[in-house]
């Protein structure tokens, strides 16, 4: 499985329309998206699902997990491996979700060998590669209820190797954000970068989990058994919806060819240091905020709303 900064062929955004959970704030979000499209098109090709029926709009969940097979004749070639998504373990409807891929494919939007895995629940947010053999997760959201049961971790670790082409299966144990949705997606936690640098999210009082997650990454080591460099990033300010703490995060950004898309919350001071401690670990690429107040009121953000395809 690639690192999402290596070079893409085109990035996936599937559209909010008022038969979503978007309803409510339609004009707000779809401004959000404008603007993702934008930044996204200007850099490399963009893919809009907009009229094969959907549910909603989270790509990074339902979308294609690209992997690179290198053992073929060619040079090489893109696996599409076609997950079950099941609104994070049956909390949401996502029978039309799970139907998008497929057209993608037979319409010859995305490239490469399709490879039919319906019968195993994977989100592309809860995975993270380092491009070269080491695959993050967090136990609290594969292990959760209603996603690959009777399984065991052993099981499920074995299956992420052989499809992923991993070595290594890093599972967290600590980490998970108020307001959540995915029983702790690693992209709402912990970013893998280049030169074996992890940013990561920092906790408040809210969330002393965050902090023993602190405490794990920095008992870790790579394949070659050094270190992490590790980057904290900033909690948001709480932001609250109805009473209810939204699960806002800076780890939520994507990576596309030149630049880092970056969410933000209306906090200048703690977007401004976000953004200063991403470029850190990007130094070669633009930062660009964009505004994600109107996304995280659906318990998401930047990343959530993406997937990226590869060359």
């Amino acid at each position: 499985m690639q690192a999402e900064w290596e070079p893409q062929s085109a990035v996936q955004l599937t559209w909010p329309h008022k038969d979503t959970d978007w309803a409510p704030i339609l004009p707000e979000i779809t401004a959000v998206y404008e603007e993702m499209a934008h930044e996204i098109s200007k850099r490399e090709p963009l893919i809009i699902v907009d009229d094969i029926p959907h549910n909603d709009t989270w790509a990074r969940d339902h979308g294609f997990i690209s992997v690179e097979e290198t053992s073929l004749p060619t040079s090489h070639s893109i696996l599409l491996l076609d997950f079950c998504f099941n609104g994070w373990g049956k909390k949401f409807e996502a029978t039309l979700d799970n139907q998008i891929n497929y057209h993608l494919y037979s319409r010859g939007l995305v490239k490469g060998i399709y490879e039919d895995h319906l019968d195993f629940v994977l989100e592309g947010g809860s995975i993270e590669s380092d491009g070269k053999g080491t695959i993050f997760t967090t136990e609290c959201c594969l292990m959760a209820p209603h996603r690959n049961q009777p399984l065991t971790k052993t099981e499920i670790e074995e299956r992420l190797k052989q499809w992923l082409g991993a070595e290594r299966i890093i599972w967290l144990q600590h980490g998970s954000l108020l307001g959540d949705d995915t029983d702790g997606h690693i992209d709402t936690l912990v970013r893998i970068c280049p030169d074996d640098t992890l940013l990561y999210t920092s906790g408040d009082d809210d969330h002393p989990d965050l902090a023993l997650m602190e405490q794990e990454l920095q008992t870790l080591r790579t394949l070659e058994g050094k270190p992490y460099r590790l980057l904290k990033l900033p909690l948001p300010r709480p932001i609250y919806d109805d009473g209810d703490r939204l699960p806002a995060t800076y780890a939520n950004y994507l990576v596309i060819n030149g630049a880092v898309l970056v969410p933000t919350y209306r906090q200048p001071d703690l977007d401004a240091k976000a953004m200063q401690i991403i470029q850190q670990a990007f130094p070669d690429r633009e930062i660009v905020g964009i505004d994600c107040c109107a996304v995280i009121r659906q318990h998401g953000s930047l990343h959530c709303c993406t997937m990226q395809y590869y060359l």
